[in-house]
């Protein structure tokens, strides 16, 4: 018995001291993180995360040429040099269109703000009369109908080739094509780089595979190129993707899985997923997706009349939800809540509208927008612009009462710490930094914090202990102190850069 008991004790014992080591710290370094999920939250009290919609900014491009029409849609915008531009299906103007029709073509119109569009006038391939048009390229059914174009930031790659994108459905498998400029392309392999006998993640699979848009990206994160396609599985629209070093040959199909906190969320359908680095913080990829109800219908034969939609385009609904990946097979879906939602009126409850655009942009010094397709199927077709303030995607958020946040134990580079914040009048975030074990460091304590008031896209953090360089690389956690507050994101910098 005695020895039984010894043993026991001891078993108790290791288990305490298991417990008591602290865990392994997050190596932040002087990346800007978001919270958008719980990467760096170690305790809530009394916050919560809390997703930010976009503010509608209104219609900002006609799909009213005779080549685009009612089901022009599967767009991406890139923004480099000072120029934004979309690039998007065209299908002739005409109903709905099949996956490989040969009259689809890809379309693009340009912006210096990305606020005002306008269309490039183009002699690369004339239609309805007009020897030039802003069509970048036609006469390649199925590839014109889910061309994906990227800027290539991939270092060394071949200026010929700066931009890359790929295009294609079903048997016919994905093309991969390259440009200079964006506007003239040529196929970088005769036949497909992925066919659905590549890419199914399991044997057997159904055989509708890429049959929306499918995107790609240098991943300086990862250190590879990454493509996201879509896949049926189970009966339901999923997302998995693929890795490459050459954007050429590809291996390793994973099946996407999404997470909730410590479990998995609930599969939804997702038409598209339209994942990319987000731009301030690289390592962190954000997915727009497309969320379709499939059979749940809005809108009556009447509404649907009197809106000229298509006949066959009311009988579902979709809206837009927010997810993340910090890599590998997962998406975080901390919110599962609609991130852009139908507006009032039936032209927005018709099936595959308010599909977002792919990438997030710069719009202004605090600003980044969204740009979503709306009215598909019907006369009044458009992309249409939201607006988000930089990394404002969810916030920590305290209400009037306040509460609390612990970090996880971190590691650091930098001197001073930068927040991303809001607060009200009689709000206000303080900060204190601990060591792992949550014991406060002298001089940088919550008393020795000057409370932050206001609302800022960067400030740094003053303590009466001076700069955090003497922690730098050391685990540290941060605790923070909020009231009626918005915290969005953090990053450590040298305090020699300016804010």
């Amino acid at each position: 018995m005695n020895r039984i008991l010894a043993t026991t004790i001891l078993a108790f014992a290791a288990s305490l001291a298991a417990r008591a080591e602290p865990p392994e710290a997050v190596e932040v370094g002087s990346r800007r993180e978001l919270f958008l999920d719980r990467h760096l939250v170690d305790s809530l009290s009394h916050l919560e995360l809390r997703q930010h919609r976009p503010v509608d900014r209104g219609p900002v491009l006609a799909f009213d040429e005779p080549w685009e029409g009612p089901f022009s849609g599967y767009a991406t915008i890139v923004h480099s040099g000072g120029r934004y531009r979309a690039y998007y299906r065209g299908t002739g103007g005409g109903g709905a269109k099949k996956d490989d029709d040969p009259g689809q073509v890809v379309c693009c119109a340009e912006s210096e703000d990305g606020v005002a569009w306008t269309r490039p006038s183009l002699d690369l391939h004339p239609r309805a009369g007009r020897p030039a048009t802003n069509i970048v390229l036609a006469d390649a059914a199925a590839v014109t109908h889910n061309f994906a174009p990227f800027l290539d930031d991939r270092p060394g790659v071949d200026p010929a080739e700066r931009y890359k994108a790929v295009g294609g459905v079903h048997e016919q498998g994905l093309s991969a094509y390259a440009s200079p400029d964006g506007l003239r392309w040529k196929r970088l392999r005769d036949g497909p780089i992925l066919t659905k006998r590549d890419v199914q993640t399991r044997e057997g699979g159904d055989s509708y595979v890429f049959d929306s848009q499918n995107v790609a990206f240098w991943s300086a994160a990862e250190g590879k190129y990454l493509l996201y396609y879509r896949i049926y599985e189970g009966g339901k629209r999923r997302i998995a993707r693929v890795e490459s070093d050459d954007f050429l040959e590809w291996r390793n199909p994973t099946l996407m899985e999404y997470r909730r906190g410590d479990g998995a969320a609930p599969v939804e359908q997702l038409y598209t997923s339209q994942t990319h680095p987000y731009f301030r913080a690289p390592h962190i990829s954000i997915a727009t997706a497309a969320r379709f109800m499939q059979g749940r219908r809005a809108l009556t034969e009447a509404q649907a009349k009197a809106i000229g939609v298509d006949p066959g385009y009311f009988h579902d609904v979709s809206d837009a939800v927010l997810m993340s990946s910090r890599g590998g097979g997962v998406y975080d879906r901390t919110f599962m809540e609609a991130f852009v939602a139908p507006g009032v009126g039936a032209e927005n409850w018709t099936s595959r509208t308010n599909y977002p655009a792919r990438n997030i942009v710069q719009t202004g010094p605090s600003e980044m927008s969204l740009y979503v397709n709306q009215n598909y199927g019907q006369p009044t077709a458009h992309l249409r612009r939201y607006s988000l303030r930089l990394d404002g995607f969810a916030s920590v958020h305290a209400d009037y009462d306040g509460g609390e946040m612990t970090t996880r134990p971190l590691t650091f580079r930098g001197s001073r710490l930068m927040l991303n914040f809001s607060t009200s009048a009689a709000g206000g975030v303080r900060v204190e930094v601990q060591g792992p074990d949550g014991t406060p460091i002298p001089g940088f304590a919550l008393a020795d914090c000057t409370e932050l008031i206001g609302n800022e896209i960067e400030r740094a953090v003053a303590f009466a202990g001076g700069d955090l360089g003497g922690l730098a690389g050391r685990p540290v956690r941060l605790r923070f102190v909020m009231k009626d507050a918005d915290l969005f994101a953090l990053r450590f910098e040298d305090g020699s850069k300016s804010d």
